[in-house]
């Protein structure tokens, strides 16, 4: 049984990265490396914080006003078996608990994967698959490049799904210690690079734990 995950960073309740309000959770660790990616903090498997699954799903059991939560990275499928684990115990306590998560390999590989990955999809509402392509960059709901699919695994998220395909945008949030950092897919290319210098210009620095585009 896997009892930690390696993470990079934690939110409480995000609206941009999945439907309605949610939690989410980016692993640290990643096999791909792919061109454009924002966040090579999030790459190396060494770093992160290694979280007891069980302290964890306490605190997605003690947020209220979330339906669910989003798992992105880093690579979510590279600790598989601990995010399945994670889904139990928090449905143990909250059955109707909503999971999506992000992949940089295509669900057919996915479907291919061992047994802990197969665990990880059956426990799925929603994934987004394929990894991001910067040449391909579109202004899209929760992805970056017009590659990646939404595909839903269970008819949980169908009304919306039937949504148009449109960004959700970003969110700016400013942590208890003053620093600041952001959650999203960003509509345009070499989004944290523009927001880093102009915060810099203004005397303000992005916290380094910032997610990835996708």
């Amino acid at each position: 049984m896997t009892s930690h995950l390696s993470v990079a960073r934690t939110l409480d309740r995000c609206t941009v990265l999945g439907p309605g309000s949610r939690a989410v959770i980016w692993v640290q660790g990643c096999p791909l490396r792919c061109r454009g990616c924002v966040a090579a903090e999030t790459l190396p498997f060494e770093g992160g914080t290694s979280r007891p699954v069980a302290e964890l799903a306490d605190w997605l059991c003690r947020l209220d006003g979330i339906e669910g939560v989003t798992f992105s990275g880093g690579e979510p499928f590279s600790q598989a078996g601990g995010l399945a684990e994670l889904l139990d115990a928090v449905r143990e306590r909250r059955p109707d608990f909503g999971a999506m998560a992000y992949s940089g390999f295509r669900h057919e590989a996915l479907r291919r994967g061992g047994p802990e990955r197969l665990a990880l999809l059956e426990r799925l509402d929603l994934l987004v698959d394929g990894p991001y392509v910067a040449r391909r960059h579109g202004s899209l709901r929760w992805r970056g490049s017009d590659n990646q699919r939404l595909i839903p695994l269970t008819d949980r998220y169908a009304r919306a799904l039937a949504e148009p395909d449109t960004t959700a945008g970003i969110e700016l949030s400013a942590d208890a210690d003053g620093s600041l950092s952001w959650a999203g897919v960003p509509p345009t290319p070499g989004f944290r690079r523009r927001l880093e210098d102009r915060l810099a210009a203004r005397g303000f620095a992005l916290h380094t734990e910032a997610p990835e585009e996708r």
